[in-house]
């Protein structure tokens, strides 16, 4: 039998509701995720960054600012998109989330993607990449390959902030994004 779905707005409760981790302790509030809870993709990325943690969504900094322009390059825009990140809450200084961290969070992950019931999953950088695919491979060799976790087809991608330190994988990421525009025509 299959499990019921939990409705976004309950499950962004239990979000706002959760203590399971220190991380609660100091945030300002939680990043849920943003976009269309009937999307055909939903993007992952890792964890809040500070101007996340402050307004309350994902991608809202200069990483947001990349992914607006690289969503353009694939014909889509947020309204079309469902966002969401592996943490709800916003490690100090940006540090990498922790494995306990990821094992506490998850299980939203997971009933938001079973929620919103996505035809692509698009992960954002190496964190959400190797917890999807539940792989070591990094994003270096798997950007711009389809993969599948399941029923999900998977593209993995360079996290968008990464062109902000390293403005060589600008070209990847618009060619990435391009493709992701070619298979969601495809399919």
């Amino acid at each position: 039998m299959k499990k019921p779905q939990i409705p976004l707005d309950e499950l962004r409760a239990q979000v706002e509701a959760c203590h399971a981790c220190p991380l609660a302790d100091g945030r300002t509030q939680t990043v849920f995720g943003d976009g269309n809870p009937n999307a055909r993709v939903l993007f992952v990325g890792e964890a809040p960054g500070k101007n996340e943690d402050l307004q309350g969504v994902p991608f809202v900094g200069k990483a947001g600012q990349n992914l607006n322009a690289l969503l353009e390059i694939a014909g889509l825009n947020r309204e079309d998109v469902f966002i969401a990140n592996v943490l709800k809450c916003r490690p100090p200084g940006n540090r990498d989330p922790r494995p306990e961290e990821i094992q506490v969070c998850t299980p939203f992950l997971r009933e938001q993607t079973r929620t919103i019931d996505p035809e692509f999953i698009v992960t954002l950088g190496n964190f959400a990449t190797k917890f999807i695919l539940k792989t070591e491979v990094g994003i270096t060799r798997l950007h711009g390959t389809l993969k599948m976790a399941g029923r999900f087809k998977v593209f993995p991608i360079y996290h968008p902030a990464a062109a902000i330190y390293d403005r060589s994988k600008w070209e990847a990421l618009e060619q990435d994004f391009a493709y992701l525009g070619e298979l969601l025509k495809r399919e």
